[in-house]
């Protein structure tokens, strides 16, 4: 949580200094000003989540799930990053100052096709995200074809580079499996 109200001036700072040598379009800038309204409760309540994975369907509606569980906490704020005003040209640059405010990053993985992947390199790259993050890794083990729903490879749903940032997060303790979707509330409810 902050104890000073975050500026325009602020986000324009910090999002230039992610731009190596770039700076801010008017467009970007604009979107920047619409945002500090937007990202309030981000800034000023007592913990803030930040879930990420793929929005196709159904996984979007599983990151959903997770919000919502999340949301009905008291002094939490959960949100997805399509939740923040889409008029953000530059995506990466929304990642970044919504991962920097956020308290907790969490990831619901479910395969290696779209979703977070970028991201999750992230993750691993910058210590200040890896230590405020958490993934809830779906697994297959059992599962029918008709429980799975997704394009997901039950054989192998995951990549070589998913696979070494898992074990990182195992380490760290901070890597939760689930299967079916109460898995995967109660692996929110576990969340700090």
């Amino acid at each position: 949580m902050s104890e000073e109200p975050v500026t325009v001036d602020d986000l324009a700072a910090k999002a230039e200094s992610y731009l190596h040598e770039s700076s801010l379009t008017p467009a970007e800038y604009e979107a920047l000003k619409h945002s500090v309204t937007e990202l309030a409760p981000l800034l000023t309540i007592g913990r803030s989540y930040f879930v990420l994975g793929s929005y196709g369907r159904p996984e979007i509606h599983r990151l959903q799930l997770v919000k919502d569980r999340l949301n009905r906490r008291t002094d939490s704020y959960a949100f997805l990053m399509v939740d923040i005003r889409n008029e953000w040209t530059n995506t990466y640059l929304k990642f970044r100052l919504l991962a920097d405010y956020a308290d907790y990053i969490v990831g619901v993985c479910e395969h290696d096709s779209g979703g977070f992947l970028v991201e999750q390199g992230y993750f691993t790259a910058l210590e200040q995200y890896f230590e405020k993050t958490y993934v809830f890794k779906r697994t297959y083990d059992g599962l029918e074809p008709d429980e799975i729903e997704t394009e997901a490879d039950p054989e192998s749903p995951y990549s070589g580079m998913q696979t070494s940032i898992f074990e990182m997060l195992a380490d760290a303790d901070r890597l939760r499996t689930w299967q079916t979707e109460d898995d995967l509330l109660e692996c929110a409810s576990e969340l700090p």
